[in-house]
């Protein structure tokens, strides 16, 4: 599998990740720093996110240090579907309910054998879509599109038991 991988830090997490990654045959395309010195971390996952989103990678890993800045960036480039695993078992399901295909992990909570748990469970689950699973892809897709073409969204189109005026907290 071609895998785009990317961090704005070089930690020995992310070493080891590669490590794993080459070891279980998977070509690896890096961006991030090649030492000590550190890139912006929207950068990093907007290469990763387009390689993903164009192709030129089937999946893609990212890192920074909490995990999220690198979810949202890599999720504004319409097609990619980040998610932030800090366990095996939250990867099992971005994967088979939500066809994630951009995992985004932390620098400063995922150890090298807890990554390894986290990516076994990414690349063993496989998306195994409900027909509610495809109506929320759907409705991403339809915000994906709207996202470029604001001037067809409705102006309200949430329903719901009364509106934020009505709405009271005890």
């Amino acid at each position: 599998m071609r895998l785009s991988v990317g961090a704005d830090e070089r930690k020995p997490v992310v070493d080891a990740v590669l490590k794993l990654l080459k070891r279980d045959g998977h070509r690896v395309i890096f961006y991030g720093p090649t030492g000590r010195s550190s890139v912006p971390w929207p950068e990093v996952a907007a290469c990763v996110a387009h390689d993903v989103a164009g192709g030129a990678a089937d999946e893609g890993i990212l890192f920074c240090w909490t995990g999220t800045g690198v979810s949202m960036a890599a999720n504004k480039v319409p097609g990619i579907r980040a998610a932030l695993c800090g366990d095996a078992e939250t990867a099992r399901g971005a994967r088979q309910w939500n066809d994630a295909n951009l995992l985004c992990l932390s620098l400063r909570t995922t150890t090298e054998a807890l990554a390894q748990e986290i990516i076994e469970a990414w690349f063993t689950t496989q998306y195994r879509p409900t027909p509610e699973d495809e109506a929320c892809l759907a409705v991403l897709r339809r915000l994906e599109y709207e996202a470029s073409h604001p001037e067809e969204v409705p102006e309200h189109r949430c329903e719901g038991e009364g509106t934020p005026q009505e709405t009271q907290t005890k």
